[in-house]
């Protein structure tokens, strides 16, 4: 599986490259801290995978990056999508690394 760490994600949105950030927490988590991603909680990530684009850069991530693996392993077996990266370490790196 593809990995991102946070240095690389904060660069791609530094330089406004064309990707998509998927936050696969619940509602709550994501009330309390967000990275500007778009809410899919992992239960829906099935039901709503044609909101999550096949054709750019999809970087999806939980709290700490288990949830998020689960969701692109899920993606990949079932839909195919081959342009998935996780954010290692998830939002919890992020704070800890970017603020």
């Amino acid at each position: 599986m593809k990995e991102v760490t946070v240095q690389e994600l904060k660069n791609m949105m530094d330089n406004n490259v064309d990707f998509v950030l998927i936050d696969v927490r619940e509602q709550y988590e994501y009330d309390a801290a967000n990275m500007g991603g778009i809410l899919i909680p992992l239960g829906s990530v099935i039901e709503r995978h044609e909101e999550i684009p096949q054709d750019k850069p999809v970087v999806v991530h939980c709290r700490s990056g288990a949830r998020s693996a689960t969701a692109i392993r899920e993606l990949e077996n079932r839909f195919g999508y081959t342009n998935l990266a996780n954010l290692k370490g998830g939002i919890m790196a992020w704070q800890s690394e970017i603020g």
